[in-house]
């Protein structure tokens, strides 16, 4: 019901599929794919980000992993945080939410973005590395300019992890000319979606480059 109505809101079509039972599986697992169309001209890859361009990154991190950590150990999460910080972790899974499908919509309209990515599976981090490799373009990135939600900051800390390298599901990286940021950010804030220029692109090898506190450094995963 839930993918029905998903599908339903975005005008996809569902096709099908099958059920069966599994030896040792305890729980269902659903698995899908997706097949879209768009015009040659208008086809945006992660591998296109050209040096110059702009880094810039929607919403925060990481807001699937806020909620995973809020939904799966809520309770050692309040013993140690409280019960308000983890009913809004909670929540990340739906507010912000971790679909980045208009905030892809609204880069689109308002500009040309060379290359965009959604950061999941190991984070912010690797997600970076992999438009890196995927442009063959060095990235510099100012680790003080990255948004980490509250909520991702104390959870991170208080488990000892790296809101870097969380999955970062629901935040969308796009690298654009410099002469398109400024109608992209307003673009995004006018539909109430927070961005920020987190860095910029320059000539390869790929790597990742950070600047921060302690100087200049290199982001590994």
């Amino acid at each position: 019901h839930q993918v029905d109505n998903a599908c339903q809101a975005l005008g996809i079509v569902l096709c099908g599929g099958h059920t069966e039972v599994t030896h040792d599986l305890a729980r269902p697992i659903a698995v899908g794919m997706m097949l879209g169309e768009v015009a040659k001209e208008d086809l945006v890859r992660t591998g296109g980000a050209q040096a110059g361009d702009d880094l810039i990154l929607s919403k925060g991190i990481a807001i699937e992993g806020t909620a995973v950590l809020a939904r799966e150990i809520g309770g050692q999460l309040v013993a140690r945080l409280g019960p308000e910080i983890v009913a809004r972790g909670r929540r990340f899974l739906t507010e912000p939410g971790i679909s980045v499908w208009r905030d892809a919509q609204i880069l689109c309209r308002a500009g040309r973005p060379h290359a965009m990515h959604d950061p999941t599976e190991g984070g912010l981090a690797t997600g970076l590395w992999e438009l890196a490799l995927a442009s063959d373009k060095g990235l510099i990135v100012h680790l003080d300019r990255v948004p980490v939600y509250p909520e991702t900051q104390a959870f991170c800390q208080s488990l000892g992890l790296d809101p870097l390298g969380l999955i970062a599901s629901g935040a969308l990286l796009a690298a654009v000319s410099p002469a398109d940021t400024a109608g992209m950010l307003q673009a995004l804030s006018a539909a109430g979606i927070p961005a920020t220029v987190i860095g910029q692109v320059v000539d390869g090898p790929a790597a990742v480059h950070t600047l921060g506190p302690g100087g200049r450094g290199s982001l590994r995963v």
